[in-house]
């Protein structure tokens, strides 16, 4: 191979950088064998180039730290998005998603957090309730990654025997214990060039911890029974329902590894939080159970929509999703309340609607905020009975009303209120 050398300069610009970058990659491309000694010279010239790169950089900090206050651009206070446009943006930018989601501000903070991490290789902790999507969430951050062509394996942490955590995760070999008939790769290994999604990671014992930070810290692991490293390069993403800094504080786990792993750490809010979803799972929802069923997408009575949109879902969206495959199991054409489970159906009228009395929040807080929402619960039953009278035709209530046709349909729209719901079946 023929070696090459970089030309002195004493004031290197951007375009100059990028020549020599290129020169370099394209003698890496093209070598067919690389000595020793052209390795170390390659790696020199790389050495050298970076530190142009950085004397580059801290002149021209140097000169913007500088300049004249004259010369700098006063700030104007920027304009903050609404969250329809942050939504739209996430969207447009291809950000990819398997579901649908709303215009929550707590989870398009946390998807907008995911989308920026994705392309790393930092770890990520999701935090939420049983059943809001952490696993979802990881998924995403794979998928919107570099590493997306590699695997996405999911280990459930409390699911693993404390005897067995080691072997699970890392593997062994044959002979290793009793029951080791042959060597056995681990989630590590299986994860390798991909993600490892670590769910319910507060559940691993305080044993499986010091292994797994180890493994953190080093990059490499040991199958059960051999001595012989294996590197690993895998993406960690983690979750938990439970509050580890809590845990930290009482021993139940470790400070380290809680470090380690909360590089970027995520909140996915409740579907109590998230009510504008409700609507738009119940439609995703209904349409895959017809798929998965081979059936006609199932219809929900009015009632039944109001009961869902009311609903504080203590289970989260796992239980919307197992609610609305029974149903389109169990139903025919349209499903009713008496298509609920009986525990649901035996919930008293103050227990299951959430949206007819004001929350805990709404209550201490302002009475304009107070006002506000006693106006939302009053425009909503307005909404509601006025399609009833006139059997879900919109266009009929919004001439009845005087209304423009397109103010109803945002009224609706931010209620979770559908015409379709209304119309006699």
């Amino acid at each position: 191979m023929r070696p090459f050398t970089f030309g002195a300069a004493t004031a290197p610009g951007y375009g100059d950088l990028l020549e020599k970058i290129e020169i370099l990659r394209s003698t890496l491309r093209w070598a067919t064998r690389l000595e020793r000694e052209e390795i170390q010279r390659l790696l020199g010239q790389c050495n050298a180039l970076r530190e142009e790169v950085m004397s580059l950089s801290r002149r021209e900090r140097f000169a913007q730290s500088s300049a004249a206050p004259e010369d700098l651009e006063p700030l104007r206070p920027a304009q903050s998005p609404t969250t329809g446009q942050r939504r739209a943006a996430l969207l447009e930018r291809d950000f990819v998603f398997e579901g649908v989601f709303g215009d929550n501000p707590k989870l398009l903070e946390t998807l907008e957090i995911a989308e920026r991490a994705a392309p790393t290789d930092l770890p990520v902790l999701i935090r939420g309730e049983s059943g809001t999507g952490k696993e979802l969430l990881a998924k995403v951050v794979h998928t919107n990654g570099r590493r997306n062509q590699g695997s996405f394996v999911s280990v459930n942490c409390g699911a693993i025997p404390e005897n067995l955590v080691e072997s699970e995760l890392f593997g062994h070999v044959k002979g290793a214990f009793t029951g080791a008939a042959s060597d056995r790769k681990g989630k590590f290994e299986s994860a390798n060039h991909g993600t490892i999604f670590l769910d319910e990671i507060g559940e691993l014992p305080l044993s499986g911890q010091v292994k797994l930070l180890r493994v953190l810290q080093s990059q490499e692991i040991q199958r059960v029974g051999s001595d012989r490293p294996i590197q690993i390069d895998a993406r960690i993403v983690a979750a938990t329902n439970r509050d580890l800094a809590a845990m930290v504080k009482t021993g139940q786990f470790r400070e380290d590894l809680y470090y380690r792993l909360s590089v970027i750490e995520v909140v996915v809010p409740p579907l109590r939080e998230r009510r504008d979803e409700i609507p738009l799972l119940i439609d995703f929802f209904c349409d895959a159970a017809a798929e998965r069923l081979g059936r006609a997408p199932l219809e929900l009575s009015p009632r039944l929509r109001q009961f869902l949109l009311d609903y504080a879902f203590p289970g989260n969206i796992r239980e919307l999703h197992n609610l609305l495959f029974r149903m389109a199991c169990l139903a025919d054409a349209t499903a009713d309340l008496a298509h609920l489970p009986e525990a649901l159906r035996a919930l008293p009228p103050t227990v299951a609607p959430a949206s007819d009395a004001v929350s805990d929040s709404t209550a201490s807080a302002s009475l304009s905020d107070a006002r506000k929402a006693a106006g939302d619960i009053a425009e909503k039953r307005f909404l509601e009975q006025g399609l009833r009278e006139v059997n879900g035709r919109a266009v009929e209530l919004a001439r009845r009303e005087g209304m423009n046709r397109s103010h109803l349909q945002a009224l609706m729209k931010k209620h979770g209120l559908s015409a379709k719901a209304f119309r006699p079946k």
